[in-house]
């Protein structure tokens, strides 16, 4: 049933995690160029300053992905109650954000780094539902 506490907490992680991911991915790819400009003076310093363009696309196919997933579970939960596609959003959405604290703190962007830890938190909670 749609009105339980498990299913409803189900759906409000999927979407928020569509949601967050979707907006994510999506401003990458629309703003591409500011959004790379960006990432390249943030990472400069680091190890990854020349893998910058692959990390960057990389990262913006998991958001995609993870928002994707995401939606679509949250489509299934709420039709049959089925989470396997939630719960695919959940691990991408996982990955993506440990891929961004990762990049954070190499890059020494602590309070960048620290702004992840309630998504993440959210992340572990939807894996747990699922």
């Amino acid at each position: 049933m749609i009105f339980e506490t498990l299913t409803l907490l189900q759906l409000a992680s999927s979407v928020f995690l569509a949601i967050l991911f979707l907006q994510s991915g999506l401003d990458k790819v629309l703003d591409w160029k500011g959004n790379l400009s960006w990432i390249t003076g943030h990472f400069s310093k680091t190890i990854f300053k020349n893998f910058i363009l692959p990390i960057f696309l990389l990262l913006t196919l998991l958001e995609l992905a993870a928002g994707i997933f995401s939606a679509i579970g949250f489509v299934f939960i709420l039709i049959n109650g089925e989470t396997c596609w939630a719960h695919w959003g959940a691990i991408l959405s996982t990955l993506s954000l440990l891929a961004l604290f990762f990049g954070q703190r190499l890059a020494k962007d602590y309070p960048g780094a620290g702004s992840l830890v309630p998504y993440f938190l959210v992340c572990l909670a939807a894996l747990y539902l699922y």
